[in-house]
């Protein structure tokens, strides 16, 4: 289904860990697909069963139930993995302001404990999660990997923590790392549901019910929404790469084009209306901005296409049309 650059894959084992939520369910089905061994790590805190439901009668997909806090369950799913792909964290900036402690300690004792057990079970390539959220209070347009600002909330320290202790792991034991910068990533099995769901899945299931999404501001702060098939490809090419002047570093894994949350909610609205005519008449709603919000956020995809051959093929229009249709199938 997706690219030679699997064929590399033949007959190796990969990690994915956080592979019941909703990236991490992609990757896996997209290497079951192409008869890749997969070996899910999840704890279930935020990822779903529903998502890896498929796979489990699958020959090449094992499941390990466990936490990444713990050394030795992060010791058990690394000790038969060729390659890691680390999507396990807490995400959500609002709930690391609430709740900064655990968030620290998933997303930042929980990733050393992977790159630890990694290391020592001798993986041969470790790509990450890591987040556009890194660039902070830093202002310019577009982002560029190499220029950062300070982070504004608990979450984006976590995320950049794991760059510094990726690059450290390369430099004092020569481990191979690449740190992906997600840019607001959406598509299915994107959950709609609860206090700290994402934009698009949750202006979806509100537009379903025929109730008002609410804007946090004036809708005039941008995103570089990006189609999960997108976040696939640059996953693919990072875990295969021969290029390598091409590791050991981070990109911005994203389209390369921003929309405002307005923009994006009209979007929403007449891709929906096209199923139920009555979402036409359904008025936005604005509250006040939330606290740790970056206004505006737009990435330089050049590295990744230089270094990797990066190629997204899923501009907002077009993986909204996906994404739409699937949601309309599964939240109805």
């Amino acid at each position: 289904m997706y690219y030679q650059e699997l064929s590399r894959l033949k007959n190796k084992t990969v990690l994915v860990t956080g592979g019941a939520g909703f990236i991490g369910s992609n990757l896996c089905e997209t290497l079951l697909e192409n008869n890749i061994k997969v070996i899910c790590l999840d704890n279930f805190s935020t990822g779903k069963k529903e998502n890896i439901a498929p796979f489990l009668k699958l020959e090449n997909f094992t499941l390990i139930e466990g936490d990444i806090r713990n050394l030795e369950h992060c010791k058990k799913a690394c000790n038969k993995a060729d390659y890691v792909l680390h999507q396990a964290a807490l995400g959500s900036v609002p709930r690391s302001i609430k709740d900064p402690i655990t968030t620290n300690d998933v997303n930042i004792s929980g990733f050393l404990n992977m790159l630890v057990a990694a290391r020592d079970a001798g993986v041969k390539r470790f790509v990450y999660a890591a987040s556009s959220s890194t660039y902070g209070d830093h202002e310019a347009l577009p982002k560029v990997e190499d220029v950062i600002g300070k982070p504004l909330s608990p979450y984006a320290i976590t995320k950049y923590v794991n760059e510094l202790y990726a690059d450290i792991f390369h430099k004092t034991y020569q481990f191979d790392t690449i740190g992906l910068r997600y840019f607001n990533v959406f598509g299915k099995r994107q959950d709609p549901n609860g206090a700290y769901a994402a934009v698009i899945p949750k202006f979806v299931q509100q537009f379903i019910n025929h109730e008002a999404p609410v804007i946090n501001g004036d809708g005039s702060y941008s995103r570089d929404f990006t189609y999960i098939d997108n976040v696939i490809q640059m996953n693919i090419l990072a875990l295969t790469t021969t290029n390598n002047q091409a590791l050991n570093t981070v990109y911005n894994v994203a389209y390369g084009e921003r929309t405002t949350l307005l923009e994006l909610a009209t979007l929403l609205k007449e891709q929906l209306a096209a199923f139920d005519t009555a979402i036409n008449t359904i008025q936005i709603q604005h509250k006040e901005n939330r606290l740790g919000d970056i206004p505006h956020s737009l990435a330089s995809i050049d590295k990744a296409k230089t270094l990797l051959s990066y190629n997204p093929k899923y501009n907002i229009e077009n993986g909204l049309k996906e994404a739409v249709s699937w949601y309309w199938t599964h939240l109805k």
